[in-house]
Order: C-alpha cells, then structure tokens, then sequence
C-alpha cells in the first residue's frame, strides 16, 4: 500500500486578478469557474486519489497566517477532508512551503508520497486527472520526482516548458530531458512543433524524503534554515506555526529553481506523466474567458449585465449594471470600489496596475475600501 499526503500550497496574491483578487483575499478563495472556490477543488481533487494500492491521508496546507480562517471557513464545506494547517508568517516561495509539508509528512517516522498542487488551478476532467495522479504517485513510489506536463495547444510564453524524452514506462511516465524558462514567442513556437515539450503545471509527486534528500544536496541553506523554523514550530489545533523570526530568514525560492531544474543528469530522477484533463492555471483574466461559459459571441458573463454587439469579451458585474455596445476582446471587471478595463490579449499586465498601486501605496492593492470586499458591501 502507498500512503499518501495530499499538498496544497496556497500562498500567492493571484495579482494579475485584480480588481476581484486582492492581498487580503487573493485568487484561490473565489469562486471562477463552477460552485467551488478555486482552493475547494484542488482539495476535493486530491482527496478522492485512492485506490486499492494508494491510500490518502491527511491533507497538509501550506498557507499564510493571514488567510487561516478563510481556509478554515472553505474547509468546513469539505466535510470529507481532514487537514492541518501549515501557516508561514512571510511568504519565502514555493520551495520551503513543500519542505515544511514534507518535514510535517515525516515528523511523526513516515514517508509518504507527496502529491503537491498549487491552489488556484481548474480541471475538467476529473477522470483523467485521477489516472495521470495515480500513475505519478506509483512512479513516485519508487523513488522519482515526477512533473506533471500538459501538452501545450499553442504557443504559450506565460508557462515554464519541460523537455521529455524516451518511450512511455507502464505508467505513462517519460524521462525528463530540462526544464525551460518562459519563452519568447518565436521560440515556444518551435517548441509546440518539436513535440517534445509539455507545459510544467507545477504539480508533481515525490515521496517525503527524497524531496527533503533533494533540497539538501542542491540548496543545503534552504534545507537547514526552513528545519531549524520547523523544528521552533508552534502547534495549536489543526494550526502549525513555525518560528516566526527564523522562518524570515528562509532564503526565497522556488520548487523549480531549487531542485527541479538541477535534477536532470544528477543523481535524482526525475520523470514527467502527460496530464491530459483540460488544465488551466487562471493566471489571468484571458484565462479565466477561456474556460468560461461562453454565449454563441464567445461571451462570458457573470452577474447583472446587458450586452449589445459584444463579442468575445468577459464581464463580471460584482455591484452593479455593467453594460457594453459595440465592443470586443475585451476584460471587464466591476467590484465595489475599482473597475478593470482591459484588452482580453494583455491581460497578463494587469499585475503592472497593482505594481503601480503598490508603488503609490494605495490601499486598493491590497483590500478593498474599509467595509467593503471586493465582491460588495458587508
């Protein structure tokens, strides 16, 4: 039997969401696509992993001490899921949000496999998502980290690329060649033609202690400093707390940059499992139109709204009648206190708008107007 630990790391501001996703209550916690909030799916997903071989326990969230009742408040609508609450006082990235679960997965003298996603993902089919999950989790048994790839259908310079090589194992699994930065566009171009390259969708599987192995031999300071918070932790219910004043002292980085993109040609093994489940990573609001429910224009509407002559435009209506004539491509996003008007083709840079509120120190980066949430008054 392979025990498991479902990981969900569920840090991020989701910026490039603004005006609806803001600091004080960022991405993963709204409700985009579905009935569920983007954080409840990605539990509910991995908590309905088992299988006659694989047995999943409890699920370990890597959150900030901030948003600890949010989680709490969604969790309590997954009646289903058992969770302790890892709560980072600073965000340090990726790379010691999974070395604090896997420290927590093996404290007690396990060594589950980790099955980690971020939170703030969309799957639409959950059949296939389960098969490539529990193929990754088999290989991942053995002792690989194993990526989970989606193969592109277009030339995407938002994602990371992973090259893969070599026929299928039984499980579906590919030996992983390197890993790649964000590309131009001429070059995830060439990319898309090769074949042989998959978005990474930062989601993979590896058993405890080979990622703590990994971490150690590749970022030795990012191994000890992330131990010693740990080790100083604070448990209280279903909150774990490590030591504020060391964890700040955590060097920042990612899962990719610390270990996953030193692993090909060493002595840890990586592999890449193709996921094929209708994956997207609602890293904007393009995004977000494109899984949405659109009318015969190509139109996604939420809220109170009357269009005439729009076409393949995205309007969500928080507070009030949001109405348009004779327009296209176009984002439109009305909460209580802000407004985002944007071409649907550079909605990635709406995160400039929220560098420029940072710079400015204005409030609405962050929250909403005092007694009001971005979704209306309360």
């Amino acid at each position: 039997m392979i025990n498991v630990s479902p990981v969900i790391l569920c840090g991020g501001s989701g910026t490039r969401l603004w005006p609806l996703s803001r600091t004080g209550f960022p991405k993963q916690f709204l409700v985009l696509s579905g009935t569920d909030s983007l954080f409840q799916q990605a539990t509910n997903r991995l908590s309905q992993l088992s299988a006659p071989d694989i047995d999943v326990g409890e699920t370990l969230i890597v959150t900030n001490e901030e948003h600890r009742f949010l989680v709490l408040d969604q969790l309590r609508e997954l009646t289903q899921v058992s969770a302790s609450l890892l709560l980072e006082p600073v965000g340090r990235n990726t790379a010691p949000a999974l070395t604090l679960a896997a420290l927590q997965a093996t404290a007690g003298g396990e060594d589950p496999v980790l099955v980690v996603t971020p939170a703030d993902q969309t799957v639409k089919n959950r059949e296939a998502f389960t098969t490539a999950l529990q193929n990754s989790i088999r290989v991942a048994a053995t002792g690989a980290i194993v990526i989970l790839g989606i193969q592109p259908n277009k030339p995407e310079t938002g994602f990371g690329y992973i090259k893969h090589e070599g026929v299928a194992g039984q499980n579906a699994e590919y030996n992983v060649a390197k890993f790649a930065e964000k590309p131009d566009c001429k070059t995830a171009q060439a990319y898309c033609v090769s074949g042989d390259y998959t978005w990474n969708s930062g989601m993979f599987v590896v058993r405890a202690s080979i990622w703590l192995k990994a971490l150690k031999h590749f970022r030795a300071d990012i191994f000890e400093s992330t131990s010693n918070a740990f080790r100083s932790s604070v448990r209280d219910n279903l909150f774990v707390r490590p030591d504020s004043t060391l964890f700040a002292n955590i060097p920042s980085e990612s899962v990719d940059y610390a270990v996953m993109e030193k692993c090909p040609g060493s002595d840890f093994t990586v592999k890449m499992v193709s996921l094929d489940a209708g994956w997207n990573d609602l890293g904007a609001w393009d995004a977000v139109w494109q899984v949405g429910e659109q009318d015969a224009s190509g139109n996604v509407t939420n809220g109170d709204t009357i269009i005439e002559s729009t076409n393949n435009t995205l309007i969500n209506a928080s507070h009030r009648l949001v109405s348009t004539v004779g327009v296209n491509n176009l984002v439109i996003i009305e909460t209580a206190d802000a407004v985002l008007v944007a071409d649907r083709g550079m909605s990635q840079d709406v995160k400039k708008i929220v560098s420029q509120l940072e710079s400015q120190k204005k409030r609405r980066a962050y929250s909403a107007q005092k007694g009001i949430s971005p979704l209306g008054l309360v």
